[in-house]
């Protein structure tokens, strides 16, 4: 009787479990994302700022001064700064500093006080920056304003050395360092976060479905008429006018789940690695292809000519022995159904062998043809 028990125990467990994932897949399809991933909010975003500086306590890898004079120039103003003056015509050959650029990403929202990463990088000759300390440097925006203050010492990944003979080796890069929470952010940047009566979101990719989606999904959530796709990219949504209560309601928004349009039919080939990605949406029209290859070979030799043993004339010469041959290696021909998808393309170019370069000219070649029913893009 108890086993009978467990056993229907065990049955209905396992009826439940299978119950709870139907109803999980019918609330959010396989392929559905969260608006997060797929777009951004309009105006939160990051700024760049870039600064000039100096890198100090390098072990004799800093720059050639008599190179790079703008260093010895940037070290003299510095000194007179803090007070100290040199006399005049003074000539400086140091190589424990370097002159650097110094840049950051100020994220959305920053406040004064909080920290970033830098990254810095030699502008000059230095050989390496490894061990060095930046000095205090301004970080400023395209407006000219200063933003935040960067300081403190470099992690450099990359080695170099160097023998007295002039070999030397150099592992990564060695002239650019990163100073992980090196910069104290002194000014906000403003935004109109929660100025307007609706917020816009961007999509990351161009898409009218995904767009239409997106303010379906919203529109369901909130009431129709809440959300609007202006076009491919855009979706206005009228929002809160706080920004207490803005945030709430994208935090809502971001977490809903929408079934992005299928991507546009597109073939990339890189011409230089000879790479293709060819994307699922891919079909060709009724065609034929026929691929070969032609092959010149070119051998060069030489011959010795010489009188007989008795003649009394003539001179031992060379006389030049050339050979040419020329190959033709045929694949044979191939045929591609019309409606043919992905694999079956694959499948059929690699049934002839061919290499990248193959790949590539044969695609070229459909395109051309009417035949390739994708966007052929060639980076």
């Amino acid at each position: 009787m108890s086993n009978s028990l467990q056993t229907n125990r065990t049955q209905f467990f396992w009826l439940l479990i299978s119950l709870m994932l139907i109803l999980f897949s019918a609330v959010e399809p396989a392929r559905a994302e969260r608006i997060k991933d797929l777009a951004s909010v309009a105006g939160v975003r990051a700024n760049q700022l870039v600064g000039y500086g100096l890198v100090v306590g390098l072990d004799g890898t800093g720059d050639r001064t008599t190179q790079a004079p703008f260093t010895t120039q940037t070290l003299i103003n510095m000194l007179e700064r803090l007070g100290i003056s040199l006399p005049p015509g003074t000539s400086l050959q140091l190589k424990n500093i370097a002159a650097v650029t110094i840049h950051a990403e100020l994220p959305a929202f920053a406040k004064p006080g909080q920290t970033i990463d830098v990254t810095v990088s030699s502008i000059a000759n230095a050989k390496s920056l490894r061990g060095g300390t930046l000095l205090v440097t301004p970080l400023k925006g395209l407006d000219g304003e200063t933003y935040a203050i960067a300081q403190g010492n470099l992690v450099v990944v990359g080695l170099s050395a160097e023998g007295r003979d002039g070999s030397n080796i150099s592992i990564n890069v060695p002239s650019v360092g990163r100073i992980p929470n090196g910069a104290t952010v002194e000014r906000s940047v403003p935004n109109n976060f929660a100025q307007n009566g609706f917020l816009t979101l961007n999509l990351n990719r161009a898409d009218f479905t995904t767009a239409s989606r997106l303010a379906t999904s919203v529109n369901n959530l909130l009431g129709e008429g809440t959300a609007q796709a202006i076009d491919a990219i855009s979706v206005r949504i009228i929002a809160p006018g706080t920004a207490a209560s803005r945030t709430a309601f994208i935090s809502t928004i971001e977490n809903l789940a929408v079934d992005p349009g299928l991507a546009a039919a597109r073939v990339i080939v890189n011409a230089r690695t000879g790479t293709v990605v060819i994307s699922s949406g891919v079909t060709v029209l009724p065609a034929a292809v026929s691929h070969g290859t032609l092959t010149v070979s070119i051998s060069e030799d030489f011959d010795v000519s010489q009188p007989g043993p008795f003649a009394r004339r003539g001179d031992t010469v060379t006389t030049p022995d050339s050979r040419v041959d020329v190959g033709v290696d045929t694949t044979g021909a191939f045929m591609v159904k019309g409606g043919t998808d992905l694999n079956e393309v694959v499948q059929a170019i690699n049934e002839v062998g061919a290499g990248p370069a193959d790949v590539v000219a044969i695609l070229q070649a459909l395109k051309e043809a009417g035949a390739l029913r994708a966007e052929l893009i060639i980076i």
